[in-house]
């Protein structure tokens, strides 16, 4: 079965088009993506240090891992975002799932209370929690993954 999977996510994404507007918005996307793991990197490292769940172990230097590395992976997926057009679909269900992961940060940075990047009142930390599903839908959308999701449902259905 898994095989089939990938043989269906590799000639999906093949014989699929996309509007200009879902273009528009995953280039908008990737540019975002990577500019926001250029940002972990360096000139934002402080503010995303407080979307670090506390639930993880406090200890700055790992703290410091978490944000450089997730830095990393933002910066592939907004490249591939914007370069690996003939994979898009994959990046745009990779970039999905890494919007899942890391949302127990913005849960975290609204149950402690922390205050980063204009977020200093609970209002404005839990109106940014429901951007999240809005994240993921941009980029399931603009990749034409939600298409692929579609089909593969009617096709199993």
């Amino acid at each position: 079965m898994s095989i089939c999977i990938v043989h269906d996510l590799i000639f999906y994404d093949m014989k699929t088009k996309l509007s200009f507007l879902q273009h528009g918005a995953r280039i908008i996307l990737g540019g975002f993506m990577t500019l926001a793991g250029i940002g972990h990197l360096t000139f934002q490292r402080q503010e995303f240090l407080a979307q670090v769940p506390r639930w993880l172990p406090s200890n700055e230097s790992f703290m410091d891992f978490v944000v450089l590395s997730s830095g990393i992976v933002e910066i592939a997926l907004g490249l591939g975002m914007l370069f690996l057009v003939k994979n898009r679909i994959q990046v745009g269900l990779a970039l999905a799932l890494f919007y899942v992961l890391i949302f127990p940060g913005n849960i975290s940075q609204y149950t402690n209370e922390i205050s980063a990047f204009g977020l200093d009142t609970d209002q404005k930390r839990l109106v940014r929690l429901f951007f999240q599903p809005v994240l993921i839908l941009w980029a399931l959308w603009s990749t034409g993954a939600l298409a692929y999701l579609k089909n593969r449902y009617k096709k199993a259905a």
